[in-house]
């Protein structure tokens, strides 16, 4: 089975902002946004990841991406 990749660091990165800055903009704990940023995370709320797109402008699939496992 494959799994579901977030690639929020890249972005953060690219857009320059910090976990502080953007676990204020989405509402969000600073743990919180760093676990969801470093891939430790089973689940994230569609609310979450809309919250994300707006602060960032960008998609979903900006965010997510899915691998398959060998």
């Amino acid at each position: 089975m494959g799994k579901i990749v977030l690639s929020l660091d890249r972005l953060m990165a690219e857009r320059k902002v910090s976990l502080n800055q953007l676990a204020e903009q989405v509402g969000i704990t600073n743990v919180n946004l760093s676990k969801i940023k470093n891939n430790h995370v089973t689940a994230l709320r569609f609310s979450t990841l809309a919250a994300l797109c707006e602060a960032l402008d960008c998609q979903p699939g900006d965010i997510l991406s899915y691998s398959q496992e060998e």
